[in-house]
């Protein structure tokens, strides 16, 4: 029994450890071609909120297209930063930029061809999207994509704001 309880006991602190953990350091590029190290992602101590994503994967477009619906919205009420970290390949990344203008996503979009900055996220499959509190410490985080998913993530937004 005293074991069982140990290891729930050491579960549990290594959730919470691992739920409020920094984001890594790495260097990715915006569309433009500039160099971004994901060290310097801030939001003036508000909400970010980071989706890895890509130009094939249809329920990514789905959560970004619903997210850009509401993005004004959510920036008015909370202040929050929507970054797309795009995980297309270097023979795809050039379709980013054009895709990303069609589709009139109004938050930073950033590229990452060679998946460093997903892999150093634990990212295995997209969408992945990450809810950072002001300290840029990761709070919350899901997977895959349905709709009305968007909703839950503003109301955790809106929880942060509120603390």
């Amino acid at each position: 029994m005293t074991r069982i309880l140990f290891f729930i006991l050491t579960f549990s602190i290594s959730l919470t450890v691992l739920s409020q953990s920094a984001i890594p350091s790495v260097e990715i590029r915006d569309i433009d071609g500039g160099i971004i190290n994901t060290s310097d992602i801030s939001n003036d101590g508000k909400p970010i909120v980071i989706s890895f994503w890509a130009t094939w994967c249809k329920p990514c477009v789905k959560e970004l297209t619903a997210i850009a619906e509401l993005y004004d919205e959510w920036q008015t009420e909370t202040g929050v930063k929507v970054i797309a970290i795009s995980v297309d390949d270097s023979k795809s990344m050039a379709r980013v930029k054009p895709f990303v203008n069609a589709k009139a996503w109004d938050f930073d979009v950033l590229l990452d061809p060679n998946s460093d900055f997903k892999r150093a996220m634990n990212v295995v499959n997209v969408p992945h999207t990450f809810l950072l509190n002001g300290n840029i410490e990761v709070v919350s985080q899901h997977t895959t994509y349905a709709e009305g998913d968007e909703e839950e993530l503003f109301e955790k937004i809106q929880e942060l704001v509120t603390d």
